[in-house]
């Protein structure tokens, strides 16, 4: 437990460098991109619906839908930036290898198709977890803790997954993810907690990688001579 608590300061510690400040920023700007689009076009799509001819009631009907669309657009800024985000993941994950492994011991890029599709469901795990945040804001009596275990389950299951990948296949990595399921549900904690905290929820991707690229330095001291010996194993095997 120690060495978690270690690994999510230096977690902490890394996001605020520069390669990670860089992508923050970077992720931050499309995402506000992306979504003022959105807010336009959803806004001139729900006028063009409206019929009429009173100012006062076009006026209040104009007001009404920009406070829904905001409320929309702050329920999608995390799952959104998770998705930005997740376009430099990989340096990112490279980054944080480069202070934890000796040279050439790196893993290797996720292919461009295997990427997308992780990013895609990051960002769908995102949007489940926040809606579900959203709902209990209206519901009394919920305890969060539901909502907390949860997020600790979904995101530390997928963020181990992308750091083991760099390092072997997609099946092997779920092989090791069973075999440590307890320690990255409470590793998951410490991402449920940025997800959890408005404003910090924008980080969650950037501390998510640092942070899950040490657990499974822990968890897999030696990725790379495991890799080999896997491999000696099955061509003995054949």
């Amino acid at each position: 437990m120690t060495e978690m608590l270690q690994a999510a300061l230096a977690a902490l510690r890394q996001i605020m460098t520069p390669p990670f400040r860089a992508v923050l920023v970077k992720s931050l700007g499309m995402t506000f991109l992306l979504l003022a689009l959105a807010w336009v076009g959803l806004d001139k799509l729900a006028m063009s619906f409206v019929m009429v001819d009173h100012p006062w009631l076009l006026t209040a009907l104009a007001y009404s839908t920009g406070a829904g669309l905001f409320f929309l657009m702050a329920f999608l800024i995390a799952p959104v930036s998770v998705l930005v985000a997740g376009l430099f993941l990989d340096d990112l994950a490279d980054h944080v290898e480069a202070d934890l492994y000796p040279p050439g011991q790196r893993g290797r890029a996720i292919p461009a198709t295997q990427a997308m599709f992780m990013g895609l469901r990051f960002a769908l795990v995102s949007a489940i977890v926040n809606f579900f945040a959203l709902l209990l804001l209206f519901v009394p009596g919920i305890n969060a803790a539901a909502f907390l275990l949860a997020n600790a389950y979904l995101f530390g299951r997928e963020y181990f997954l992308f750091a083991a990948t760099r390092f072997r296949s997609l099946q092997a990595s779920e092989e090791l993810r069973r075999r440590h399921a307890l320690w990255l549900f409470v590793a998951g904690l410490f991402i449920a907690v940025f997800v959890a905290t408005p404003g910090l929820n924008v980080l969650t991707p950037l501390f998510a990688v640092a942070f899950m690229t040490r657990i499974h330095r822990m968890l897999s001291p030696h990725p790379c001579e495991e890799m080999a010996q896997s491999a000696r194993s099955s061509k003995t095997i054949r």
